[in-house]
Order: C-alpha cells, then structure tokens, then sequence
C-alpha cells in the first residue's frame, strides 16, 4: 500500500488501486502490507473513472449527497469530509451554517447557500445527533457496548463480562476493549 496528497493504493492480488479519500482517512491507513476495508464511489466521467474511498458508511453517504449538488464534485466533496466530520457537516447544513460550509476550500457562499437548500430535507436530524452522541460515551456505554459486541461473536455474557472487567478500560474505546478482551479469551 503508498500514498500521496490525497490519494492512497491499494494493493489488490497484486494490482495496485489508486483510491482517492479525504485527508484524515490517509493517516488512518494502516502500515504497509496491512489490511484496509473502504467504502467506495465509482465516479464515471466522459474522460475518466475515479475511485473515491471512505472509512465509514456515514462519509460515503454524506459525499454521495453532496456530489448530487449542482457545482459540487467530488473533489469539493473530499474537500468537505477534509474539513468537517460528517457529524458536523450534517449539522451544518441543518442548521443552514453556512459560515461552517465556507470554510471548505473550494466552497463559496452560493455553493454554501445550494448545499443547504438541496440537502437539508435529505439529512436525518436523528442520525446527525446520534453521532454526535456517539463520540461523547461514558466509560460505562463503551464496556456495555464492548461486551454486546463480543456476545455477537459468539461468546457467552458472563465469558464476555469477565474478559472486558479484566481490562483497565479507562479511556479505551469499544474496539480496542474488544480486541483486547479477544486476546485474553482466545489465551
């Protein structure tokens, strides 16, 4: 796997991709010969095939819907993801920020003012203050989720609570919980 300015490849069977994402996703990239999974948009153009790739489903969702915007391609909408979370960038357009929208580069008032106007019925107010919920879980949500998490793979509750009560859970999040956890079940 390389990378450049906005760009990562990805090594496939031996055929290097090159997958075009936002910025903070390149430094997420794991080391080279590491495992990746990206959600992904094939953009067709008449002089051009392009691969956009995300870590989560809410960022390719969130740049579908701005792609869809007359005046916004993909690469305002990396541009966007970039800048803002999609958490906030959701809040933005909810809230017709468009001070917010203004701070991505290569967005003016007007595309600002569009962007609102036709995605602000297309965006879930729930969803937005879910993630935003989300990323403010107390320690007790984060071992709760954890030990969900690893009944889901098979484990018993009490086999689950033992192995993430085990843990100094300070300050992890529920994957690094979990993947700790594993490695004490799996001993």
């Amino acid at each position: 796997m390389g990378q450049g300015k906005g760009y990562v490849i990805i090594d496939n069977n031996g055929i290097g991709i090159k997958v075009f994402v936002p910025t903070p996703v390149i430094s997420k990239m794991p080391s080279k010969g590491g495992m990746v999974k990206l959600f992904t948009y094939f953009h067709v153009r008449e002089d051009i095939m392009s691969l956009y790739g995300f870590l989560t489903e809410d960022e390719l969702s969130i740049f579908e819907l701005l792609t869809q915007v007359s005046g916004v391609g993909p690469k305002a909408g990396l541009a966007a993801l970039s800048t803002l979370p999609p958490s906030k960038l959701g809040l933005a357009i909810l809230e017709s920020d468009t001070k917010a929208l203004t701070t991505i580069p290569g967005i003016g008032n007007k595309t600002a003012h569009r962007i609102i106007l036709e995605l602000k019925d297309k965006i879930n107010k729930d969803d937005i203050i879910g993630d935003d919920m989300g990323i403010q879980m107390t320690n007790g949500d984060v071992i709760q989720e954890a030990i969900g998490g690893l009944v889901s793979l098979g484990y018993t509750e009490g086999e689950a609570r033992g192995a993430v009560m085990k843990l100094k859970t300070e300050g992890m999040n529920t994957e690094d919980l979990i993947k700790q956890a594993l490695k004490n079940l799996i001993k």
